[in-house]
Parts: structure tokens; C-alpha cells; sequence
């Protein structure tokens, strides 16, 4: 679910990189969220109640996460170092979808890239040293 925050967190951040977790994290969750709503939406069709307002939901919620997700991706793209501009790949009738899938599940480069760190490593802990160390008193 952190994942799935942390892309929101970076709202429209079309620079750096996305690891292969927070991608398909953040797919998980978004196509859960809309299969939930669409389950709702029946509901109010099976039960005559008016679409309009599941509909409104579902249009307020895809308006919500495009910008996020459309930023994700293009990261995801920079992790195995292309382009975020490949995006543009997926109008490409037949195979552009078929083809940015592809893009998306292999592992991300090894090591930085032009595009920044790699989202794998974690930066270490370094122990600091204390700011005023207790020198030991002389022993009378």
C-alpha cells in the first residue's frame, strides 16, 4: 500500500526512477480500486439506482491517478534507461501496448544510470560518531 502512496507522494515527478515493485504495486492497487468501483456501479444498475453518481466517482478517480500514473510509468521506463518519450509507444495499433508490457517487467539497470540511483539500493546507515566525546578521567 506504501507503494501505492509514495506514487501520489510524487504527483507529477516525471524525473528519476520507479522500481519494478512500485509499478505493478501501484497497477495492483489501482485496478482493485476500479474493479471495486465498477462492482458498486452494477449495484446501483441492478438496484435502479441512478449510474450518474458511481459514474461521476469513476470519472473523478480516473482524472486523479492519470498524472501519477502516467509519471510512474515514464520512471519505470528510465529504470532499464530509455526514454520516458517510449510512452508514446503504446499508440502504436496492435503491438505499442504489447510492447511497453514488455518494458515494464524487465528488472531495472544495475548501478545509476543518466536517469538517477538505482531505486534497488538502499542507502546505508552510516553510525556517527558522537558530536562531544567523554574523554576517560585520569585515575588518581
Amino acid at each position: 500500500m506504501t507503494d501505492f502512496i509514495n506514487v501520489f507522494k510524487k504527483y507529477a515527478d516525471f524525473s528519476g526512477r520507479a522500481h519494478r515493485r512500485e509499478y505493478w504495486m501501484f497497477t495492483l492497487f489501482n485496478t482493485l480500486i476500479i474493479f471495486a468501483l465498477s462492482l458498486i456501479g452494477i449495484g446501483f444498475v441492478v438496484y435502479n439506482i441512478n449510474p450518474a453518481i458511481i459514474i461521476g466517482i469513476i470519472s473523478v478517480y480516473g482524472l486523479a491517478v492519470i498524472i501519477p500514473s502516467l509519471a510512474l510509468t515514464v520512471r519505470r521506463l528510465h529504470d532499464i534507461d530509455k526514454s520516458g518519450w517510449l510512452f508514446f509507444i503504446t499508440f502504436v495499433p496492435a503491438v505499442g501496448g504489447i510492447i511497453l508490457f514488455v518494458f515494464s517487467v524487465l528488472d531495472g539497470t544495475p548501478g545509476d544510470n543518466q536517469y538517477g540511483p538505482d531505486p534497488k539500493v538502499e542507502t546505508p546507515i552510516v553510525a556517527q560518531a558522537p558530536q562531544n566525546p567523554v574523554s576517560p578521567q585520569p585515575q588518581a
